[in-house]
């Protein structure tokens, strides 16, 4: 299912109605959907790389609102809607350790490494941040920083380079991005660990 789902979003780039489908998934891939937009980003941004930047705003400014959907939907329908969806993609193991285990500290940088690289993937965290109330305003921004420098990190090397880094992007970007994430939690066990003691997780 995985690999037909995959195909066919990679397919949408090819339509005129490829900004649109963009921008919905961006938009779904924060809550509900699993196939990240970055599929659909890349052969665009190829295809027309005078309009990378733009098709960077577009992911951005939809993959933010979808988090803010993802996080309404933990804040007030974990339950009913946010728990099945979830379990659909057998994530409710992952997502109920993280609830048990993870601090408002640690889901702060979640929320930007999951921007940045997935890790964890974005609906997890989106849907978590709701059910514990994290910050509301520094949820938003982590989304347009996070998920931001991506779109535009990709759509700079997609011009700056073209068809060359399309296949080390491909191969290589969930790499890549694992190894920011990585630094990213690295200095903050360094900050946590100077100042006192502390975990990505409590359990």
């Amino acid at each position: 299912m995985l690999k037909k789902l995959y195909d066919w979003t990679l397919s949408l780039a090819a339509r005129k109605t490829a900004e649109l489908w963009l921008a919905v998934i961006a938009f779904i891939e924060s809550s509900v959907f699993l196939v990240p937009a970055d599929v659909l980003f890349l052969p665009m941004a190829l295809a027309k790389p005078a309009k990378a930047y733009r098709f960077a705003v577009i992911a951005t400014v939809a993959s933010t609102l979808g988090g803010i959907a993802g996080y309404f939907l933990g804040l007030y329908a974990y339950e009913a809607l946010a728990k099945p969806v979830l379990g659909f993609y057998d994530k409710l193991d992952e997502f109920e350790h993280l609830r048990r285990c993870t601090g408002e500290d640690t889901l702060m940088l979640l929320l930007v490494t999951s921007g940045l690289a997935h890790l964890p993937p974005i609906k997890i965290v989106t849907i978590l941040a709701g059910v514990v109330q994290v910050s509301f305003l520094f949820f938003v921004v982590s989304c347009i920083i996070a998920r931001g420098a991506r779109f535009f990190a990709l759509a700079w090397a997609l011009r700056r380079f073209g068809e060359p880094i399309r296949n080390f992007i491909e191969q290589r970007l969930g790499l890549i991005a694992a190894v920011a994430a990585a630094i990213l939690i690295g200095l903050y066990l360094i900050v946590k660990y100077s100042g006192a003691s502390g975990a990505l997780t409590s359990c």
